[in-house]
């Protein structure tokens, strides 16, 4: 009995002309040299809505098989390696870049930060050698907000009383009020806003 062996898109070319020809699953197996299972799994993992293609089916399997990459561990060497390049400043992308040039391994920059995320928590101190570690963090959701803000801004009380004669075009106030449901909305000038005070 054969072993499961990955079909190359010349012997998917080769199922497809058999499968025309009105070969049997069995004879397809023989005449391509694998297991009956790998033709019987072939045509029915990687068929289309027109039926079994080869470059179709080609392109449905490595899809699969990249989406299928298992997880790549860390070992104790790889982990003293991602360390000592740390310690030398590197950044997470040049460790993870440096070890698929070099041809070592192909570990993300992801798993790197996982370790050093690990380290700290364990009282280690490899996030001390990440270049963002002493810049300002992002303000979360809920602490105070500065958006909107105007730079040099003056304040109500300090304008200049010519603005309080409203003949330039960019002294004029307004005010909006929305609706219910965010349908409707209404826009008050200076004159309607006197007018309600009034």
């Amino acid at each position: 009995m054969k072993k499961y062996q990955q079909l190359t898109q010349e012997k998917r070319y080769h199922i497809w002309g058999l499968l025309k020809s009105g070969y049997s699953q069995d004879l397809i197996a023989k005449e391509v040299g694998v297991n009956k299972s790998t033709i019987s799994r072939e045509t029915r993992r990687n068929r289309g809505n027109c039926g079994y293609r080869p470059k179709q089916a080609n392109e449905k399997a490595i899809t699969r098989r990249m989406g299928a990459k298992k997880r790549i561990k860390l070992t104790d060497s790889l982990k003293e390696t991602v360390a000592e390049k740390l310690r030398l400043d590197w950044s997470p992308e040049q460790i993870s870049g440096y070890l698929k040039k070099a041809r070592v391994i192909n570990i993300s920059h992801e798993l790197i930060y996982q370790f050093i995320l690990s380290n700290k928590k364990s009282g280690g101190l490899l996030f001390k050698h990440l270049r963002h570690s002493k810049k300002k963090r992002k303000k979360r959701y809920g602490s105070m907000n500065y958006r909107g803000q105007i730079k040099d801004r003056v304040l109500i009380d300090e304008r200049p009383l010519l603005v309080e004669k409203k003949i330039r075009l960019g002294d004029w106030e307004g005010d909006t009020i929305i609706g219910k449901k965010q349908q409707k909305a209404l826009v008050l000038g200076q004159i309607s806003i006197c007018a309600l005070i009034k």
